[in-house]
């Protein structure tokens, strides 16, 4: 009976990922009003028997005109086997009426509509910047988008080999919805690492996604490239991954190039590293969950030059007709050209951590800072990249640390974020380290219920900790557990009714809010024990 109740779960849960990680897919027929809710993709498929010199780099494309005169190009692309297709999503409720241009004359000139209904309830859109609050993320219905972001490079590789659905991939996605993590930062495509593996991944070799044989996003592999075309079965499974985690609302940060991944890239600016490049934001601009990034460490390993992330920059801005939000995983090019991202990437490992980002953040006024990496990586049961800190605690603190800066993070466990993926890592033997992803759930929570986006800090209020407030006079002071006491005087004013509570970083417990004593330092109830957080309101 156990195994039967077994199997049924295990079908339930193919089934149920096969329905949610597809694409709605419609083939294009004469007459037909294509229906679809706002801020979701619609994959309008087209036949075309004629063979085509290069159709990853043919003419096609659609323009798409609303009933109140707004006008959308959409461009389409080559998915294999003879099909084309325009990929298409929208932020305007109504109807769309479209026709298609291209080179093939059997797919060009097509005519069309599309109706868009109202969006689902927990779908705000794509990711923005808004003018009146330019150092912060929203959706574009106005939602705050408090960003909390998780590295998982190998994400595309998870479920690559399963035809059927993708079940690891949806246990890890849950996993992170659950504790609070909105964004992953991820690859198009890694190879491998060049540092030593641990010799333990031997004994699990369904952890280890470096080095695979047959996956490849040219023809040929990543040891023997062919450069000619693309491999249309790599973005198939890629688009499952984009998909399923759109449906999860959760953002795809899509670097589109790595350089230390061993990855076997053609030369820059060739006709096939142009091919790769413009069919990546082809394909994926309609998804609303897309951010795009050039590349990881673009600068570093010394491949890419500022004149050529210049151009990559340009080329994508020009291809991209849904406007998505760029930046570069490299703090150098973000600072020296500002105007060509829309918010700034740092990779900070310093031990003031906190005032580099608060200088980041002050110094660049009408842009987001997104500390993409700093230098925490934590321990799991294989050594995959120590960085410098690797206790769970400590990681946890450099990521309030920039939270109290004022700036976004990004967390990082050795068990996901590169070559190795323990996509279950609750499931697994006693022996092996479970991470403390709980930590990040207490973290999506507080800054949920004290909005993100309207705490600012204000360093001459810090004292011995790291204050953070609201335009409201609510304060938060972030304290290190080794902290005996902090006076912060500046919460007993005479004139003033507040009251304080304290909330637990490990545990996400909060004190009774009580009136402040107006004598006497703020002594945390978990000192020694934890880091705390402060929080005091005006009545």
């Amino acid at each position: 009976m156990q195994n039967v109740l077994k199997l049924l779960i295990v079908t339930s849960l193919l089934s149920f990922t096969v329905v949610t990680s597809q694409l709605k897919k419609e083939n294009y027929t004469l007459n037909t009003v294509f229906k679809i809710p706002k801020w979701e993709v619609l994959d309008i498929t087209f036949t075309a028997n004629q063979n085509v010199a290069s159709p990853y780099t043919a003419n096609f494309y659609a323009i798409f005109t609303h009933s109140n005169g707004t006008v959308q190009q959409v461009p389409g692309f080559y998915n294999g086997n003879k099909e084309w297709v325009i990929r298409f999503s929208s932020s305007l409720e109504g109807n769309w009426k479209f026709t298609t241009y291209a080179d093939l004359k059997k797919i060009h000139h097509k005519k069309g509509s599309v109706m868009v209904s109202s969006a689902a309830t927990n779908n705000h859109g794509a990711l923005v910047i808004p003018k009146n609050d330019p150092q912060n993320f929203y959706y574009e219905d106005g939602t705050p988008y408090f960003l909390l972001a998780f590295e998982c490079d190998w994400l595309y590789a998870l479920d690559y080999h399963n035809k059927k659905g993708l079940p690891k991939t949806e246990h890890l996605l849950n996993l992170l919805n659950q504790n609070g993590f909105n964004q992953v930062v991820m690859n198009v495509f890694s190879y491998d690492v060049s540092w030593t593996k641990d010799s333990k991944l031997k004994q699990h070799p369904e952890h280890e996604f470096g080095g695979p044989k047959d996956i490849f996003p040219f023809l040929g592999n990543n040891n023997n490239p062919n450069y000619s075309a693309l491999n249309p079965e790599f973005f198939k499974k890629l688009d499952r991954t984009i998909s399923l985690m759109h449906n999860k609302r959760i953002a795809a940060h899509l670097m589109i190039y790595v350089w230390n991944k061993l990855v076997a890239w053609p030369n820059m600016n060739t006709d096939a590293d142009n091919m790769y490049f413009d069919y990546v934001v082809k394909r994926y601009q309609a998804f609303p969950n897309i951010v795009w990034d050039i590349s990881k460490e673009a600068l570093y390993y010394g491949r890419a030059d500022e004149a050529y992330i210049h151009g990559r920059i340009e080329r994508l801005k020009t291809n991209d007709k849904y406007n998505r939000l760029v930046s570069v995983h490299d703090y150098k090019y973000c600072s020296n050209f500002p105007d060509k991202v829309d918010f700034i990437s740092s990779q900070n490992w310093s031990h003031n951590i906190y005032n580099k980002m608060l200088e980041a953040k002050t110094k660049f006024k009408n842009k987001p800072i997104f500390n993409i990496e700093h230098g925490g990586y934590e321990e799991s049961m294989y050594t995959v990249f120590t960085g410098d800190y690797t206790n769970a605690e400590t990681c946890l603190r450099r990521n309030y640390m920039c939270l109290f800066a004022g700036v976004y993070t990004t967390y990082y466990w050795q068990g996901t974020s590169w070559n190795v993926i323990i996509y279950n890592p609750f499931e697994q033997p006693k022996e092996f380290y479970k991470p403390k992803f709980i930590y990040f759930n207490y973290m999506q929570k507080l800054f949920s219920k004290f909005q993100f986006h309207k705490m600012k800090p204000i360093p001459w209020h810090n004292g011995s900790g790291y204050n953070l407030t609201d335009d409201k006079g609510t304060v938060l002071i972030y304290i290190h557990k080794e902290n005996y006491g902090i006076d912060a005087a500046f919460l007993k004013k005479k004139d003033e009714n507040r009251t304080m509570q304290w909330f637990n970083t490990l545990t996400g417990e909060f004190t009774k809010e009580v009136a402040i004593k107006k004598q006497g330092k703020f002594k945390s109830p978990w000192a020694e024990k934890a880091d705390a957080i402060l929080i005091s309101r005006l009545k």
